[in-house]
């Protein structure tokens, strides 16, 4: 594998991490979302101003820019237990979503921005992640478990283009380590 590493998002990183947002959503959701939903992901704006007022990471693998995750304290209602009551630690949980395309799976880049983003959001004093994922997405799911992170047992529906899209909400500490 060539060089691999992570570095925070520059204004020169919004069209791959747009890119990447489209080109993955439009493969991993295909049988998820309607296809003018896939067909109108152009979050181009929303990207460069998430980059400007945000932290996001972008992984890279040699010259090429090969996922991304952005993390922020979470807002009250997303952290919001099944009954509309907050945990005790809603005021220190930070709302994580992390992306890597498929061709560039399975080599450590997720974990290597979710790590990152982790230990960013803990020197800021958050002491737990979560994170909504489509139920249906199996490699998501899978991925989150391995590093610690589980259902919680909250979920929501989302109406997606005139279908329902349920998501689950993972969640786990943020003391989350690099192997060597």
């Amino acid at each position: 594998m060539a060089d691999a590493g992570v570095h925070a998002a520059t204004a020169q990183d919004v069209p791959e991490i747009t890119r990447i947002h489209r080109d993955t959503w439009r493969v991993a959701y295909a049988e998820l979302l309607p296809r003018e939903v896939l067909d109108g992901i152009d979050a181009q704006d929303a990207w460069r101003d998430a980059v400007e007022h945000a932290t996001v990471l972008v992984a890279t693998e040699g010259d090429w820019t090969v996922g991304y995750c952005v993390i922020g304290l979470a807002p009250a209602e997303e952290t919001a237990k099944a009954d509309g009551s907050l945990p005790a630690d809603a005021g220190t949980t930070v709302l994580v979503t992390v992306l890597v395309e498929p061709r560039w799976g399975r080599r450590g880049h997720a974990g290597r921005l979710l790590a990152t983003a982790a230990e960013a959001a803990r020197e800021q004093g958050a002491t737990r992640g979560i994170a909504w994922i489509p139920e249906a997405d199996k490699a998501s799911k899978g991925f989150y478990e391995r590093v610690g992170w589980m259902a919680d047992g909250t979920v929501r529906t989302l109406d997606a283009g005139g279908r329902p899209l349920r998501e689950i909400r993972v969640s786990g500490d943020l003391s989350l380590q690099l192997a060597e």
